[in-house]
C-alpha cells in the first residue's frame, strides 16, 4: 500500500549514486530506490509517492549494498545502461533495487545456487525486464559462461570460505577492463579462529594481488556482523 502522508521534502537524491534516494523523517526508513515496478512491492518494503516519482524502500538492515551507501559508498559507474553479474541473488532483494538503477540498457544477471530461493528470485524476475536468473555455482563461472556476457559491474555476496576466489574467477569471465567489482567479505565464513581484522587484511591483499585495485573499503558490521565491503577497478 501506497504511503501518502509523507511530504517530498523528505526525499533527497543522493549525489553520485544516481537513482538512490536519501530518506528523511520516516522512521525506519533511510534510503529508498526508484520503483521500476510501481505499485508493486517484493519483501514488505514501503512505497513512497514523490516529486521524484514512486519510491521504494531500500532496507539497510536486509541489503549490504544499502548498508555501505549509509555508510559512504558512491558508485557512479553504476547508471542506466550497467550490466551487472550478481552473485549469491538469494530471494532477489538487493537485486531488485540494483535492478531499479538499470533504467536504461543495463542487464543484470541474477545468479543464484540454492533452487529454493531461486524459486522466489524467480517471481522478482518475472516482473522485471532488465533481470535475467541464472542458476549456477559461482565457484564454476565456465558452467554458466554461455548465460552471461561481459559486464561492467560485478557483485558478490556469497558467504563462504572462498568467496573472494569465486569473486576474482568471475572477474576474470566476465568483468570488463576498468570494470568495477563490489565483495562483501564476511569474516567467520572464512575463519572462526582468525579475528576479523586479520580475515579481511588478508582478503583485500589477496584482492590486490588478482587484479583488483581496491579504491574504498567499508565496515558494515554495525548492521551485518563481521562484514567488510571492498570495492575496487579490474584491470
Amino acid at each position: 500500500m501506497m504511503d501518502e502522508e509523507y511530504y517530498y521534502s523528505k526525499f533527497f537524491p543522493l549525489g553520485k549514486m544516481p537513482g538512490v534516494y536519501r530518506v528523511k523523517g520516516v522512521q525506519g526508513v533511510e534510503l529508498a530506490t526508484k520503483n521500476l515496478t510501481p505499485g508493486l512491492t517484493f519483501y514488505g518494503e514501503r512505497l513512497f509517492d514523490t516529486e521524484f516519482g514512486e519510491l521504494r524502500e531500500f532496507s539497510h538492515n536486509r541489503s549490504k549494498l544499502a548498508s555501505s551507501i549509509l555508510n559512504g559508498l558512491r558508485l557512479p559507474d553504476l547508471g542506466p545502461d550497467s550490466d551487472v553479474l550478481y552473485l549469491g541473488a538469494s530471494f532477489g532483494t538487493t537485486p531488485s533495487h540494483v535492478s531499479d538503477l538499470l533504467t536504461g540498457t543495463g542487464i543484470e544477471f541474477a545468479l543464484e545456487f540454492a533452487p529454493r530461493p531461486m524459486r522466489d528470485l524467480l517471481h522478482v524476475v518475472d516482473k522485471r525486464k532488465n533481470m535475467i536468473p541464472v542458476l549456477g555455482d559461482a565457484r564454476f563461472p565456465d558452467m554458466y559462461s554461455d548465460l552471461v556476457h561481459a559486464v561492467d559491474f560485478l557483485y558478490c555476496d556469497v558467504a563462504q570460505a572462498s568467496q573472494s576466489e569465486l569473486f576474482i574467477k568471475n572477474a576474470e569471465y566476465f568483468l570488463k577492463p576498468k570494470g568495477i567489482g563490489f565483495i562483501a567479505i564476511k569474516a567467520k565464513s572464512i575463519s572462526q579462529v582468525k579475528k576479523p581484522w586479520e580475515v579481511f587484511s588478508e582478503q583485500k591483499n589477496f584482492l590486490e594481488d588478482h587484479g583488483m585495485d581496491v579504491f574504498q573499503e567499508i565496515d558494515i558490521g554495525k548492521y551485518h556482523r563481521d562484514h567488510k565491503v571492498f570495492v575496487g577497478k579490474w584491470y
